[in-house]
């Protein structure tokens, strides 16, 4: 979960404009006296949440085209004959009407908790009240060169997932996609002509081809800001994409003008940059505001007036290619971009574009003088070579204040058939990877400083490290930390998912003295959590876990987990805790398929010891106890002092009737938990379905579990 709420970097999820709460003046808020109810997200696959991340879109097609249509109509009302020829076009308008209504009433149903305040329904019109709906496509519509962040809202098609839904409504959709289409276009290249620097030009071209892939005029800017800098093989490669971009969605080839800039690139031969002024040496500062704005930018702790004051700072060096293709090349690049824009998803992390790192990698890939420039705390490195028909990526994360060491490394040998696919999977698996050592890490560095007037962020990193050792007396002393940083900062999300956290892990060890507090505790500290940042996707997959585990309220955590997995796909612990959901459920074929996904992307996770325990179960649950016990007998030696794993290899260990190693392993949970017994479990059980519960219930009593 994020270490400090922020927001999203400006080429990522755009619905980090998004406001908590209201307030006059804000950025992304829509203007009107009442407060924002519901955020409506158009752009890409629709999505619908109140503030308090309750997801209200409305399962049907038709439904949700009914409330997109009113959304981008807004503050005008609709005519409903004109919203039934829209929707039924093929239908005689009796007949459409009467749908209609019938559609009017499932959206009512859909928006329950806030329909009556947010829709007002007459008899010839409807409309959704101006100032209550937060909606992306309005905030891209109101963009302007002197407020140009909502562009970092188009990261997709509008309302790509209602295609087909009417004839009519296809016609309005494609108006619609189009005149977003050319409002965003419009603006992006406004912001283009106005930069002069190479090092701004470099992402203005890049927002606007993110807008418009064959933009010639965008990919001749590219090219010319990288030869300019020194760069001519990017600028190439700019060109190779261009040509493949045009191929690819036009059956064309770049203009004669592009051709000739080309021709010119390759002609002056290498570009070198001219010398810099000397300047006396200094020590790095804390947070460096360079006056050449690219580098100073490129930080998102810097796009904010409202600067954490914790966060590991991050970046990414293109790779160095050996004995690749001319169509391999843009990996060097391409995988870097993918790894960035990844790792920008996990909000407690400042990430420095690859882009504006590309001049190190072109020359000596001084780590020193990348710390120097940049202020970065660790940098991502590798290198491309070519072996037969398959290409080894070998990467490395280096710890910039430690003398450059190496902290992490992978190998990736993968086929080159599809180099798209390839980029997506390692970048998924690099930043699941590289999350959780970095968090332990800084965890490590703050913990052996003298605790001296620690910010909120440092508490909680202290408290992390000792939640996982699950020892009771240094447990506890997290839980003090984490109330000593909700205390210090009530606005700081990441502290109150932490404790709701600690506050989980305090029940299941049965360690809470008033566990229905505890519970009731953790509950509202998780919605606190996801109440002070909506988009933090650990915080959300944490409230989920708690209000399946805890609460029993498996259908809200499913929507939890999933909210989080939107915001971010490669979070390993939305993985894994949502596949514990499904558990509780009794869907094991998606729960093992979310606990495959989850182990993909993070084999050695440093917090397995919890979330392979999911497997027990879901092997226990399917009466694979030979399985169940092999996985459990691992499972429970990562972590001895965690109870939750215990249990159901216990279970495992009775049904198979193995009571010689029963007593050793229960031994050890009554060491745990000594009033642990059938009746506490049977209180406290997640599980929806009498016959899992009773699956359970039975191994541990065949292991020797006592009644009460």
């Amino acid at each position: 979960m994020a270490l400090r709420p922020q927001p999203l970097p400006a080429l990522n999820h755009g619905m980090a404009l998004l406001p908590p709460t209201r307030s006059p003046g804000s950025a992304g808020t829509p203007p009107g006296p009442e407060p924002v109810m519901v955020r409506l997200r158009l752009i890409g696959q629709m999505e619908a949440w109140t503030l308090t991340s309750e997801s209200v879109l409305p399962t049907g097609r038709k439904t949700r085209a009914l409330l997109a249509i009113l959304a981008l109509s807004l503050p005008r009302s609709v005519l409903r004959g004109r919203l039934a020829e829209m929707l039924w076009s093929r239908r005689p308008e009796e007949q459409a009407r009467a749908s209609l209504r019938q559609e009017i009433h499932r959206l009512l149903e859909a928006l329950e908790p806030v329909g009556g305040q947010i829709l007002a329904i007459s008899r010839d019109h409807l409309s959704l009240r101006p100032g209550v709906v937060w909606v992306d496509v309005e905030e891209v519509l109101k963009a302007s060169t002197a407020k140009p962040a909502a562009l970092s809202l188009l990261d997709g098609d509008l309302l790509e997932d209602l295609d087909g839904v009417d004839p009519s409504f296809d016609a309005w959709l494609a108006g619609e996609r189009e005149r977003l289409r050319d409002r965003a276009r419009a603006l992006a290249e406004s912001l283009l002509i106005e930069k002069s620097d190479p090092v701004d030009v470099i992402p203005a071209a890049q927002q606007l081809l993110g807008i418009d892939r064959t933009h010639e005029g965008a990919w001749r800017a590219l090219m010319k800001a990288y030869a300019a800098r020194g760069e001519r093989g990017m600028a190439i490669q700019a060109f190779e994409r261009c040509r493949a971009v045009l191929a690819d969605l036009l059956d064309a080839q770049p203009s004669e003008e592009t051709q000739r800039l080309l021709a010119e690139i390759r002609a002056a031969g290498p570009v070198i940059p001219p010398p810099r002024p000397q300047e006396p040496r200094q020590e790095p500062r804390p947070e460096p505001r360079s006056t050449r704005n690219a580098e100073a930018r490129e930080t998102r702790a810097e796009r904010t007036n409202n600067l954490p004051r914790g966060g590991a700072r991050i970046g990414v060096l293109p790779l160095q290619m050996n004995g690749t293709s001319e169509e391999e090349a843009h990996l060097s690049t391409g995988l870097a971009d993918e790894i960035t824009s990844a790792l920008a998803r996990f909000r407690w992390m400042f990430v420095v574009s690859s882009g504006s790192l590309a001049r190190f990698a072109a020359g000596s890939r001084d780590e020193t003088a990348i710390r120097r420039n940049f202020n970065i705390d660790f940098l991502l490195d590798g290198t491309v070579l070519r072996t037969g028909g398959r290409l080894r990526i070998s990467l490395r994360l280096l710890d910039l204040r430690a003398g450059n060491q190496i902290v992490w490394d992978r190998r990736f040998d993968r086929d080159s058939d599809d180099l798209l696919t390839l980029q997506d999977d390692i970048a998924a698996e690099v930043v699941a990877q590289i999350d959780p050592e970095i968090l332990l890490i800084e965890a490590q560095r703050v913990t052996s400083r003298p605790p001296q007037d620690p910010t909120a962020y440092d508490l909680v990193l202290r408290a992390i490290p000792l939640i996982a050792r699950l020892e009771k007396p240094l447990f506890m002393q997290a839980g003090d930390l984490l109330r000593q940083a909700t205390a210090q900062e009530p606005d700081y999300a990441a502290s109150h998912a932490w404790l709701a956290f600690w506050q989980m892990f305090l029940v299941g060890q049965g360690w809470a003295d008033e566990p229905a507090e505890v519970m009731s505790d953790a509950g509202r500290l998780a919605e606190r959590a996801i109440l002070l940042d909506p988009q933090d996707a650990k915080a959300l997959t944490i409230a989920g876990h708690v209000r399946a585990f805890l609460h029993h309220q498996m259908r809200q955590a499913l929507t939890l987990h999933q909210r989080a997995l939107t915001l971010n796909p490669n979070l390993a612990m939305a993985w894994a805790l949502s596949a514990g959901t499904y558990t509780y459920l009794g869907d094991f074929v998606e729960a093992e398929k979310r606990m495959a996904r989850y182990k993909k992307l993070s084999p050695l996770d440093p917090h397995a010891f919890f979330y392979d325990g999911i497997s027990i179960y879901t092997a226990l649950l399917q009466h694979d106890y030979e399985r169940a016990a092999q996985i459990g007998l691992d499972v429970t030696e990562m972590n001895t002092s965690f109870s939750s794993t215990l249990k159901p290899y216990l279970a495992a260990l009775g049904h198979l009737g193995r009571q010689q190693e029963c007593e050793p392993a229960l031994a050890r949970l009554m060491a745990i938990q000594p009033d642990f017994s059938i009746a506490a479990f049977i209180a406290g059980s997640p599980f929806e379905r009498e016959q899992d519960l009773a699956c359970v219930v039975d191994g541990l009593r065949l292991a020797g579990v006592q009644e009460s």
